[in-house]
């Protein structure tokens, strides 16, 4: 029970309140289980103070210094907490549904099994806070800092995580259904068990996270474990989402990856036969390999290869071709690779050793442009194609 004399004090107004609090260091008020339904406390001082089961709903308590208090079981239900500093508070089992917690100082504070329904916590410092089992579900979470913050077994669902960061935080078993994760910082982050179905995630940091077993399923579906977060909307849509499933097929089954040098006479050549292709419900991606070669080009090209029906190579004036092709020809012998080369120019010299990959079709050499749109059926495309159905059995 609340000790009357403390209440009757609280009851002159803040300014009383602190200047008693400044003659009484010593003294711990107890305010437990007393009504503040509504009251307007900004800027009193309840250092340490005693507020278990007290009923702070709809209470003013912008920058209210609550360091060390007691709040176990308060209901702050839509409680104005703004700026307030709850540095090491007890805050187990407490109701904060709809509470606005804009950026209040929560380091340290114990909010294990707590009731943050839509709190409002954008820009809150929870570093080291006891989040444990605490519905957080649809809470505001933007830029929040949750470094080292416990929160296994948390509810997350349809919470924004944007720009939040929880370096080193542990969400073991929390479910983050429906969670907003936009420019998150999860390095060294504990996701074991998570359940992730209908998370957005993007631009995501998971440097050194430890991803093992999350769940992608909704509740009522069969589990789908996977290890990564950054891919698990991708594999659920691609097991559940047919539309998905077709685009991948037409994807691998359309794509033309064409390459050659992006001089201003070569252009003219692979434009007119991507435009070829694309007459005849292809998907041809061309690129351009004028430009001097890198790990990072040579990483987009093995993956646009990789997705390729099959390749064509001009390999004419070649010059950044040779390092392309050594990184596709001998790692994919499913893709085969349609060389072109026009007749007044030669092979480069290495290009004789890919002559052993079987997958490697004979040149066609051309004379000018109308030769290669007149024989590009016969020339280019039925060979590949011929040899895409033969690699495929």
């Amino acid at each position: 029970m609340a000790d009357r004399s403390h209440l009757h004090i609280l009851a002159q107004g803040v300014e009383a309140w602190n200047s008693w609090r400044k003659q009484n260091p010593s003294t711990v008020p107890n305010l437990t289980g007393a009504s503040f339904y509504g009251k307007n406390l900004s800027g009193a001082n309840l250092y340490g103070a005693n507020l278990h089961q007290a009923n702070l709903e709809a209470a003013n308590l912008l920058g209210v210094h609550l360091y060390k208090a007691n709040l176990y079981g308060a209901n702050l239900i839509g409680a104005n907490l703004r700026q307030a500093n709850l540095t090491g508070a007890d805050l187990r089992t407490a109701n904060l549904y709809g509470a606005d917690l804009s950026g209040a100082i929560l380091p340290r504070a114990d909010l294990s099994d707590a009731r943050l329904f839509e709190a409002k916590l954008p820009n809150a410092l929870l570093s080291g806070a006891n989040l444990s089992r605490a519905i957080l579900w649809n809470a505001d979470l933007y830029k929040a800092r949750l470094g080292r913050a416990e929160l296994s077994g948390a509810n997350l669902s349809w919470a924004d995580l944007s720009g939040a960061i929880l370096l080193d935080a542990n969400l073991s078993g929390a479910d983050l259904r429906c969670c907003t994760l936009v420019k998150t910082n999860l390095k060294r982050t504990t996701l074991e068990g998570c359940r992730i179905y209908g998370i957005s995630a993007w631009s995501l940091n998971l440097e050194g996270a430890k991803q093992w077993n999350l769940n992608v399923s909704d509740v009522e579906e069969p589990n789908i474990l996977v290890d990564n977060l950054e891919v698990a909307q991708f594999i659920y849509l691609l097991l559940n989402n047919e539309r998905i499933r077709r685009v991948i097929d037409t994807i691998t089954s359309k794509v033309v990856l064409i390459l050659g040098r992006f001089t201003q006479e070569r252009i003219i050549v692979l434009r007119a036969i991507r435009d070829s292709l694309r007459q005849r419900g292809y998907l041809p991606v061309l690129f351009d390999f004028d430009k001097p070669s890198s790990r990072d080009i040579t990483e987009t090209i093995s993956t646009l290869a990789h997705m390729a029906r099959f390749i064509i190579a001009d390999i004419t004036e070649a010059k950044s071709i040779p390092q392309e092709l050594q990184t596709i020809v001998p790692d994919l012998p499913s893709v085969p690779v349609q060389p072109l080369l026009l007749t007044t120019d030669r092979e480069y010299g290495m290009f004789e050793h890919f002559r052993r990959y079987p997958w490697v079709l004979e040149t066609f050499y051309y004379d000018n442009l109308d030769e290669v749109l007149a024989c590009i059926e016969d020339k280019v495309i039925s060979p590949a194609e011929a040899k895409t159905r033969e690699l495929s059995k």
